[in-house]
């Protein structure tokens, strides 16, 4: 059977992301730039499902359980025309913990946890901060995921777990998954170990 195509959206833009403050589970609502990133992204997904000739009812729609996950997707499938409310919530794609470092901003943990952020800084994938998850720790259950799958899917979900996909699909390199910015807006298509990115 041939590998399950993926087609990833990162959530739009919440008002944290502008403030650059570490969200993680925290549940923070898509800002109105985010919303249009939303929508975007379901008309690059309409036109991509066009060329390639597909029904876009005929694929599964997935989101993480957060609300910046599930807005994005239902607004994405409301732009291909979809019923919005026409996807599974699925706990396995839900963002990177970073524990008790949620709300706060690198700037600030640089002055409250040096040592600890220095730590990250030099091995960011294996890291974990305080009651938080490691990357690794990330791709081991998006990997659980993907193997699961039994079909072409479209997700919407976050940067940490497109940088875990990336490494456990072997798209990128372990230590280099974690430095890549993963851009709002986009759509993220995996087949196999090849990524392309649609904007």
């Amino acid at each position: 059977m041939a590998l399950p195509t993926v087609y990833y959206i990162r959530h739009g833009e919440t008002d944290w992301n502008v403030a650059g403050r570490l969200q993680g589970h925290r549940d923070i609502p898509l800002n109105d730039k985010g919303r249009g990133q939303a929508s975007h992204c379901g008309k690059l997904l309409g036109d991509l499902f066009a060329r390639e000739g597909r029904d876009p009812a005929a694929l599964d729609y997935v989101s993480s359980p957060l609300s910046r996950a599930t807005e994005t997707m239902e607004l994405a499938r409301t732009a291909l025309g979809l019923p919005a409310e026409g996807y599974v919530r699925e706990p396995q794609l839900i963002e990177l913990s970073f524990g008790d470092w949620e709300g706060s901003t690198i700037a600030l943990l640089h002055q409250n946890d040096p040592v600890r952020i220095s730590q990250r800084e030099h091995d960011k994938w294996h890291f974990v901060p305080p009651n938080g998850e490691s990357y690794k720790m990330v791709a081991a259950r998006m990997r659980a995921w993907y193997d699961g799958l039994t079909g072409d899917v479209v997700v919407t979900s976050h940067g940490g777990t497109c940088r875990g996909l990336m490494a456990c699909l072997g798209v990128a390199k372990p230590a280099v998954a974690p430095l890549i910015d993963i851009i709002q807006g986009e759509v993220y298509v995996f087949k196999g170990d090849k990524l392309t990115r649609y904007a």
